[in-house]
């Protein structure tokens, strides 16, 4: 028993690094395509560069869970719908742990001003009071622990729901395997 969970968790673990890099690599080139500057054509260009680039990451993201899930399957022949669906769901949480563990490094860090020009963007808005600019500063200190933890909920959520998605088929369900 101890060692299927030990399987399980270091092929969770795997698939969970592979998943978050996936996720930091958008972050980062994300961060990189931030820092260009220039005139309308430019900013527009970028818009369309981060839209492909999420594009590709979402879609990865969920061709690499599926990939993951199927390898686990073949590799443990004991592997029922229950114990993909667990690897699926444990495989999401570290995933999002390291993706949010990144995040918190990026915001706490490499990019500190990050939701400060969040909020000097919002001080142009006529919907927005002194009050609420003032609220939402006296928050600031809080914002990269928050964004940790709602990352961490939101991503776990996700691979949460494509973990129970693809678990119901793999391993496939064959109807004639107990005929003889």
């Amino acid at each position: 028993m101890a060692e299927t969970k030990n399987i399980l968790w270091e092929s969770a673990g795997k698939a969970g690094l592979v998943l978050g890099g996936v996720s930091i690599t958008y972050l980062l080139c994300t961060m990189l395509t931030g820092k260009v500057t220039g005139s309308g054509g430019a900013v527009f260009l970028m818009t369309i560069v981060n839209l492909l680039l999420w594009l590709a990451k979402f879609a990865g993201c969920i061709f690499l869970m599926r990939f993951f899930m199927l390898r686990f399957s073949q590799a443990d022949p004991d592997a029922d719908n229950n114990r993909v669906f667990r690897f699926g769901t444990l495989t999401a949480l570290l995933s999002a742990l390291l993706y949010s563990a990144a995040y918190l490094a990026y915001t706490s860090f490499i990019a500190p001003d990050t939701f400060a020009d969040a909020i000097d963007m919002l001080r142009d808005n006529p919907m927005m009071d002194g009050n609420m600019i003032a609220q939402m500063e006296e928050m600031i200190p809080r914002m990269p622990t928050v964004s940790f933890f709602a990352n961490l909920i939101y991503c776990w959520l996700f691979g949460t729901v494509l973990a129970a998605i693809f678990s119901r088929n793999i391993p496939s369900k064959n109807p004639f395997a107990n005929q003889q």
